[in-house]
C-alpha cells in the first residue's frame, strides 16, 4: 500500500479533476505483477495501469491481489467501470484504502467485487489516502474546493514592509516549495490589488508540472490591465467581477480571459458564490496567494481550510500583515487553529494549520 500512495503522488498535477489513485498487484508471495496510477481525466485509471503494466510484463493475474489507494470506480463516466476490470482479469483480492465519496461509487465498488466473489479488504492506508485526495473529498462532499491560503511572513508576522516591499521574505528553497504546492491545485485564486501592484505570473515554474493550474481573479469592477503578467502566462485566466462593464470585458476577453459576474450585495465579489462556481468546473484545490484585505475576507468568513505559511527568521517591525480583519474585542473570538505539519524547508519553517 505504500508503494501503491508514491505511485498516486506522481498523479499529482495529473488527474484534475479525478482523485490521484495509484494501484500494486502482487501475487500470494508479495511479489509485485504491475503497477501504475491514474493518467489525465479520460485516460486509464490506477487499477487498468496496473492489469497493463502486468500483460506487458507477461504475468498472469489470475488469483492475484490488487492494492488501490481507493475504492475502484463502479460507474461508466470517460472510461469503464475499473471494478469491472479487475472482475475480468481474475484477481482474488482488493485491498483498498478508502471508500470513494463520489455518490456515483460510494461503496458500491467494493459490493461489486465482493458480489463477484473477490474478497475486499478496506482501511489500510486510509488517512494517507484521503490527505492525498482532500481536495476531490472536500468537492464531493460539500461541493466546494479545498481552500488553502498561503503566505509568506517574518517571524513577527509580516507579509511585507509598509511601502509594500516583499521580495524576498522566504529563501530560495521555500519559494520552489511554495510552487510544489501551486502545482497541485487546481486552481491558484488572486485579487486585482496584488494584480496591480505586484503584476504575478501566477503560473508554476519553479517545479515541473504536466499542466498548468486556471489562475483566478477577483476583481469587482474589472480593472485587471489587460497588459497584465498573469494573461501572459500559459493556461487559463478566469475573471470574477461584480459588474462586468463591456468595454473592459471585451479588452480582457481579447487577452483570453473568461469573465464571470458573481456579485455580493455590497458590490464586490460573492466569495462564496466563486467557491461553488469553482467547485462546479471540478477544482479540488484553491490555492489562495492574495494581498491582505483579500486574504482577511477569506479568514474573517471563515472560509479557509487551511493554512500554508512560510515563516521566515527575520523581523521586520512595523509592515504589512497576513490578513486584515476584525478587530476583535475578545480572545474568544480569535480563529482557533491546530497545527497540521511542521517542517523547516531551507532557513524557514512550513507551517500548516488548519481550523
Amino acid at each position: 500500500m505504500r508503494q501503491a500512495l508514491a505511485l498516486a503522488r506522481q498523479a499529482i498535477a495529473l488527474t484534475e479533476p479525478n482523485p490521484r489513485v495509484g494501484c500494486v498487484i502482487t501475487d500470494a508471495a508479495g511479489r509485485v505483477l504491475g503497477q501504475g496510477h491514474t493518467q489525465q481525466a479520460g485516460g486509464p485509471h490506477a487499477e487498468v495501469m496496473a492489469l497493463r503494466d502486468a500483460a506487458a510484463r507477461g504475468e498472469d493475474v489470475r488469483g492475484a491481489t490488487a492494492y488501490v489507494t481507493l475504492e475502484p470506480c463502479s460507474h461508466h463516466g470517460r472510461t469503464p467501470p475499473c471494478c469491472d476490470a479487475l472482475v475480468a482479469a481474475g484477481l482474488a483480492r482488493v485491498v483498498a484504502a478508502i471508500e470513494d465519496p463520489n455518490v456515483l461509487v460510494s461503496g458500491q465498488g467494493h459490493a461489486r467485487l465482493r458480489a463477484a466473489g473477490i474478497r475486499v479488504d478496506v482501511g489500510l492506508g486510509g488517512d494517507e489516502s484521503r490527505e492525498l485526495n482532500i481536495g476531490f473529498f472536500s468537492r464531493m462532499q460539500r461541493g466546494l474546493p479545498w481552500v488553502r491560503l498561503k503566505a509568506a511572513v517574518s517571524l513577527d508576522g509580516r507579509s511585507a514592509l509598509e511601502n509594500g516591499v516583499s521580495q524576498w521574505i522566504t529563501g530560495e528553497a521555500a519559494r520552489t516549495d511554495g510552487h510544489a504546492w501551486r502545482r497541485r491545485a487546481g486552481a491558484v485564486l488572486t485579487g486585482v490589488g496584488t494584480v496591480r501592484d505586484d503584476d504575478p505570473r501566477l503560473d508554476v515554474r519553479l517545479v515541473d508540472t504536466p499542466r498548468q493550474p486556471l489562475r483566478v481573479v477577483l476583481d469587482s469592477h474589472l480593472a485587471t490591465p489587460p497588459q497584465a503578467r498573469i494573461l501572459d502566462a500559459p493556461g487559463a485566466v478566469l475573471i470574477f467581477t461584480a459588474r462586468a462593464d463591456a468595454a473592459r470585458a471585451d479588452a480582457l476577453r481579447a487577452r483570453g480571459a473568461e469573465i464571470v459576474e458573481a456579485p455580493a450585495p455590497d458590490g464586490r465579489v460573492d466569495l462564496r458564490t466563486v467557491l461553488r462556481l469553482l467547485g462546479e468546473r471540478g477544482i479540488n484545490e484553491l490555492h489562495v496567494e492574495a494581498g491582505r484585505t483579500l486574504s482577511g475576507a477569506f479568514v474573517q468568513q471563515r472560509l479557509v481550510d487551511e493554512y500554508l505559511v512560510y515563516l521566515a527568521p527575520k523581523l521586520l517591525g512595523p509592515g504589512r500583515d497576513l490578513a486584515t480583519f476584525g478587530p476583535l474585542t475578545d480572545l474568544g473570538d480569535a480563529v482557533t487553529l491546530q497545527f497540521h505539519d511542521v517542517e523547516r524547508v531551507g532557513t524557514d519553517l512550513r507551517v500548516l494549520a488548519r481550523p
